[in-house]
C-alpha cells in the first residue's frame, strides 16, 4: 500500500498526538473512580477512530500499530506490547467492521471498538499466562467499554466535526 506524502505526514502527526494522549493518561489513574485493574479511558482511541473516519482504515491501523510500537518502546514494557497489539489490532477491525454499517453512529463504532480491544486484551492476559482465567474478569470490562467507548467516540466526532469545519466542509 502507497500512502501520499500528506497522508504519511498526517498519519505521523496523528500517532505522535496518540502517544501524548496515551501518556498523560497515566496521569489521571481511572482505577481512583472505578476500582479495577487495567481500566483505562483510553484516549489515545480518539485519535484512532478519527483517522478511521476522517483517513480511512489502511491510515487508521497504520497509526494504530505506530503508536502501539513506539509506546511500548518509549516505556520499555516490551511485555505489553502483545496486550497493545491485540487489544488494538480486535479493536481496529472490529471498527472497521462497524464503520461499513450505514445506521450505526461513530458512537457505536467507538462502543464496539472497546469492547473488542478489552476482549483482546483478555485474549492476550489467557495466552500471557496459559490459563483460561482471565475470562471471569471480562464482563466488567464489557460493561465498562460502553461508557469509555461512548466518550471516545463523542470526542472524536467532535474532532472530526471540528476538522471538517475548519477545512469548509
Amino acid at each position: 500500500m502507497k500512502f501520499s506524502t500528506k497522508t504519511l505526514t498526517t498519519c505521523a502527526v496523528l500517532a505522535a498526538l496518540a502517544l501524548a494522549l496515551s501518556y498523560m493518561e497515566s496521569f489521571f489513574p481511572l482505577a481512583l473512580v472505578i476500582p479495577l485493574p487495567g481500566v483505562k479511558l483510553g484516549l489515545a482511541n480518539i485519535v484512532t477512530v478519527y483517522a478511521l473516519y476522517a483517513l480511512g482504515a489502511p491510515s487508521a491501523l497504520a497509526v494504530l500499530v505506530v503508536r502501539c510500537l513506539l509506546g511500548s518502546l518509549f516505556a520499555g514494557n516490551a511485555s505489553a506490547l502483545i496486550f497493545s497489539l491485540l487489544g488494538g489490532l480486535c479493536a481496529m477491525l472490529a471498527m472497521i467492521a462497524l464503520h461499513a454499517l450505514p445506521r450505526l453512529s461513530v458512537y457505536g463504532v467507538s462502543v464496539g471498538g472497546a469492547a473488542a480491544h478489552n476482549a483482546g486484551q483478555v485474549a492476550a492476559a489467557m495466552l500471557t499466562l496459559g490459563s483460561a482465567a482471565p475470562l471471569v474478569y471480562l464482563p466488567f470490562l464489557l460493561v465498562v467499554s460502553v461508557f469509555t467507548g461512548a466518550l471516545t467516540g463523542f470526542v472524536a466526532s467532535l474532532l472530526f466535526r471540528a476538522m471538517r469545519y475548519a477545512q469548509g466542509g
